[in-house]
């Protein structure tokens, strides 16, 4: 049983990390397609002075697009860790009351 009890809380650990791993996969997506466009928009000939104030916008709107996902991402994770830890402990204190005959 605490072969199952382990295994469940890493299989929750990994659970976490491949979630946090795909926030901050798209986040870096985000990103790069941000990227793209000021490059696109910067490349064409419209006057600079028109531009710049959409490009700033558009990369500080996926930043901010990319950091509320990460955070979302953390919140929910660590939500799962703390979970893990209270299944776990409710789990080794039955153990605990069956080996000691309380159950």
């Amino acid at each position: 049983m605490p072969e199952e009890i382990t295994s469940s809380v890493e299989a929750i650990e990994v659970e976490s990390e491949k979630i946090l791993e795909e926030a901050r996969n798209r986040a870096r997506e985000i990103i790069l397609e941000a990227r793209e466009e000021v490059r696109n928009i910067l490349s064409s000939q419209l006057p600079l002075n028109d531009v710049k104030p959409e490009c700033v916008r558009i990369v500080n709107e996926a930043r901010a697009e990319a950091d509320k996902r990460i955070e979302g991402s953390e919140k929910r994770a660590a939500e799962i860790r703390i979970n893990a830890n209270k299944k776990a402990k409710e789990i080794m204190e039955l153990i605990v009351s069956i080996v000691a005959g309380k159950s």
